[in-house]
């Protein structure tokens, strides 16, 4: 296809240019903010690519309305953010669409933290290759290989030394409870997923670079890449000989509720800690206080504080840790925070930093 000089080119080459932008700050390596950068690079590269293919097939219709009238941001219409894009078009995969849905909600986790660039990369290196990747293939489905970028880009260096266990640990312990929290929201994300998605390519890309120690011919490529639907049989099973050799066992524990309690629970531990009057409103008032939930009309009910408090997507609930039994007797025995006083500290101050109570 080729687009001649009109809105719809202008859009889908601001798409183009704003997933160029994002490669080329992600492989930079003394980029600061790089991750962040290339999250919020990509969904806007997604985003206008699918307004480039609405504005291709349904003409000027991608914009909110309410009552016939559209709802104006800043005195401009409001078009579609990208999770209603996703469901308008209706064509991703399943693994496309958790792989788009998993960075909408990180990027607007990292918007307001700092988060180190080695702690994240690692950790969504395969989610982030996934987006670029379902990036390309989405824009060459619908607009052809004319548009196709990826002879504009080339693979990023890599340092050959990797991290020890022991460096790894120790990158672990001086993660920031907010980075961690980070971490717990990707990984508890990971878990909810069926089996199939998550082994997706589409979701995330896994990779084993094994190094070549000859080629049958000089003029061979220094990277290949194989398609695993290309393999016959012994071809896969060879290639997953060789990936057990090199990679790390990840095990899937499934009592991921283990440590976790409902507020009834922990209403109970509480009083056996010499809380005596302790109750489920007391409850309810604390973690309204201390914000380690979102309530239950908001938005996204994993954005808890996962020190002290999980969502629990099998039952539409919330599981309170250990921790957050410590943290309740503790203000409360230090008479930072009376028990009689909960609710008027509640409706006079609003909202508290569990920091300053830890």
């Amino acid at each position: 296809m080729s687009l001649r000089k009109g809105k719809t080119k202008t859009i889908l080459e601001s798409s183009i240019d704003s997933a160029l932008l994002a490669v080329e700050v992600y492989n930079k390596p003394r980029t600061t903010f790089r991750v962040e950068n290339y999250i919020t690079l990509m969904i806007m590269a997604w985003t206008r690519l699918l307004h480039a293919h609405f504005n291709n097939t349904i003409g000027d219709k991608y914009f909110y309305k309410k009552k016939n009238r559209y709802e104006r941001v800043d005195g401009e219409r409001k078009a579609w953010e990208l999770s209603t894009c996703i469901t308008k078009y209706g064509e991703l995969s399943e693994g496309e669409e958790e792989n788009l849905k998993l960075f909408i909600k990180l990027r607007n986790k990292v918007e307001h933290r700092h988060i180190e660039k080695e702690t994240l990369d690692t950790l969504i290196f395969g989610e982030c290759q996934a987006l670029l990747y379902n990036f390309e293939n989405t824009l060459v489905k619908l607009f052809g290989e004319d548009y196709g970028i990826n002879e504009n880009l080339a693979f990023s260096l890599q340092f050959s030394r990797v991290m020890t266990k022991e460096q790894r640990q120790a990158q672990k312990n001086l993660l920031s409870t907010e980075v961690q929290n980070l971490v717990d929201y990707i990984n508890k994300y990971r878990s909810e997923l069926s089996e199939d998605v998550y082994n997706s390519q589409e979701f995330s890309v896994k990779l084993i670079a094994i190094p070549k120690v000859a080629n049958a011919s000089r003029n061979d490529l220094s990277i290949e890449f194989l398609r695993w639907d290309s393999l016959n049989p012994e071809e896969q099973e060879e290639v997953q000989r060789l990936t057990a050799i090199v990679k790390d066992k990840v095990i899937r524990v499934e009592g991921v509720n283990t440590g976790r309690h409902r507020p009834g629970v922990i209403v109970q531990k509480v009083i056996e800690k010499g809380i005596a009057d302790f109750t489920i409103s007391n409850h309810t008032i604390m973690w309204k206080l201390f914000k380690v939930r979102p309530p239950k009309e908001g938005e996204d009910p994993f954005d808890t504080n996962t020190k002290y408090c999980y969502y629990d997507q099998a039952h539409n609930d919330f599981l309170y840790t250990d921790a957050w039994v410590d943290f309740i007797v503790q203000v409360l025995n230090r008479e930072k925070i009376k028990l009689s006083d909960l609710n008027n500290t509640l409706l006079s101050r609003g909202s508290l930093v569990t920091d300053e109570y830890e």
